[in-house]
Order: C-alpha cells, then structure tokens, then sequence
C-alpha cells in the first residue's frame, strides 16, 4: 500500500550484477544512495523488505558502493531505531570501520551522530577501536586525523570521566604530536575540552593527572614545537584552566 510492488520489485534489482552489465556500471552505486530514502518510505515496519539489498550493498565489490552507504548509516539508524540498528547495522558499521580509507572517512564523519544512537553498553565498546583511525592507510591523509579530533571532541560527551580518561586521552596526546599543524591545532582544542569535561564532572583529579601530563610532555620538551603545543594549548583554554595549567610549570 506504500509503494507498488513492480517498482520495489525495480529497486531491489538494481544489486543484480547482470543490471550492471547491461543498465549501468555504476547503478548499485545509484541504489546505495536512494537507500535511506527509500527507508523512509517503507518505514521501519517494513525493513525486512530492504535488509537483504543493504548487505549485498554493504558488501559489493565496489568501495564506492559501501562508501555511499557508510556516508549515510547514521540516517539510517535514525529511522530504524535501537533495536533493529544494534541487530542489523552495527554488524555492518562493523565491516566499514576494518574497511579502505575512503571507506571508513564516511562512517568517521557521522562518528558521533552514530554512537549517539546506541545504548550505553554498545556504545562503550567502540571505545578500544577509536585509537584505530589513528592509523591510516596513506599517512599523508591528514584530513583523515583532522576529522578524528573533531569528532572526539564531540564525542565526549557519550562517555564518564574514567573513560574519556582511560581511552581518549591518549588519542588527543597523539595527534598533538601530528606532524601537520592543522591536525595539531584542533587537537589542542581537542585537550581543552577533554580538561573542561573533567572539571565539569567534578573530576578534579584526573585533572591535575592529565595537566601534569602535559607539562612533563610539551612543557619540558627538548623541542620547540613541543613547548609551543604548550603555549597553544594555554592560549585555547579558558582562563580558570589557564591558571590551574601554570601552578604545575
């Protein structure tokens, strides 16, 4: 009663290899794109009609297939809610994360707006796997980087405290030490709003822990660019956090 079933039929087919033989090369490209809006459509009672199509998607040969889809899992989650996402797509999210570059730039882009949707349980798994983007596969993708540090600081808010210590803390040290100034300046941002999460949530030891930390690092290092991270990381803090910065210098 939604949509015809002669033209669902057509939708479905488009993942059929022979279609790309004879329609066009890149028409299961064109179905991964209208996906979440054919979703939509259908709503989420009907996503047993679609579940089947999006894994053949999610698993196509062409990276630029499961790129159309990764950009775009996120949307889908939202309109298929917890339950059906935590069964059917965070398998697949998954897949995208162990994927090519150009691959997993689309599922870190919408990082947050993904584990957001998650529950509590879930969501603290994928705290392990952050310090993977870290790597890539060309390591002149600094961009690549860039994207992690702003999403962290985004994604600060999904965690406690200890966690954010424990896991993130360590991403944001690293990326301070980007060889690219771009990276290394979002990444200060990146420390600050670690800190504020800190002393908002009354944390005040991890704290000190964590500005000492970066005293021992930048501070003290042997090299400018170290010691000018420093001063960076001073001038992008708020004054209170300034102060309680230099009482350890």
């Amino acid at each position: 009663d939604i949509i015809p079933q002669p033209l669902l039929d057509q939708y479905l087919s488009m993942t059929d290899p022979a279609r790309a033989q004879t329609v066009d090369t890149e028409i299961a490209k064109h179905c991964a794109y209208s996906l979440p809006g054919v979703a939509l459509t259908l709503g989420r009672q009907n996503w047993h009609c679609l579940k089947d199509t999006y894994e053949t998607l999610a698993s196509d040969v062409q990276w630029k297939v499961r790129r159309t889809l990764a950009f775009s899992i996120h949307e889908l989650a939202v309109i298929l809610g917890d339950q059906l996402t935590a069964a059917d797509l965070v398998p697949i999210f998954n897949g995208f994360l162990k994927d090519l570059d150009e691959v997993r730039i689309g599922v870190l882009k919408h990082l947050y707006d993904f584990l957001k949707l998650l529950h509590a349980d879930k969501r603290r798994e994928y705290l392990y796997q952050l310090q993977e983007f870290v790597v890539t596969d060309n390591s002149r993708n600094w961009r690549f980087r860039y994207e992690l540090a702003e999403q962290l600081i985004l994604i600060l808010e999904l965690y406690n405290p200890n966690d954010v210590y424990d896991y993130l803390r360590h991403i944001a040290l690293t990326l301070c030490s980007d060889k690219v100034s771009e990276v290394r300046w979002i990444s200060f941002k990146l420390v600050v709003a670690i800190l504020q999460k800190f002393y908002a949530n009354n944390a005040n030891a991890l704290g000190l822990n964590f500005i000492n930390e970066l005293v021992v690092r930048f501070r003290h290092s042997s090299k400018w660019v170290g010691r000018q991270a420093f001063a960076f990381i001073c001038q992008v803090g708020t004054f209170s956090l300034c102060i309680s910065i230099c009482t350890f210098i």
